[in-house]
């Protein structure tokens, strides 16, 4: 299952209908809290994450997961790119980091070249 985490509804949908039509299972969250809250555990193959949500950001979530024991591959994506946040994404462990906008296929193959590699 791919987890997908952005504040974002509109996103959220679209990236949901993107994956969806590829064949994941998907699970939508709101915020890095609700994910961190109710996760599938194992389950969860993949996390497509944005890093500026409300509430704990997108790598402070991923810090927490790391801090569990987690080894699931996280995607960040972002609108607010900059050398610093991707620097930051970087340091936090990421598997790809998108900028939005971004293609459909750009988030498949980074989600499936993340998958192969975990």
């Amino acid at each position: 299952m791919v987890a997908i985490i952005d504040d974002d509804p509109g996103v959220l949908r679209g990236l949901k209908r993107v994956l969806d039509a590829s064949h994941f299972a998907t699970k939508v969250y709101d915020c890095g809290e609700a994910f961190l809250d109710n996760n599938s555990g194992p389950q969860v193959s993949c996390i497509v994450l944005d890093i500026h949500l409300g509430g704990i950001s997108g790598i402070e979530t991923r810090r927490r997961l790391k801090a569990m024991g987690s080894k699931i591959p996280v995607i960040f994506m972002t609108a607010h790119d900059s050398m610093a946040i991707r620097r930051e994404a970087m340091d936090a462990g990421c598997a790809a980091y998108l900028q939005k906008p971004f293609s459909g296929q750009v988030l498949v193959d980074a989600i499936r070249n993340a998958m192969s590699v975990a």
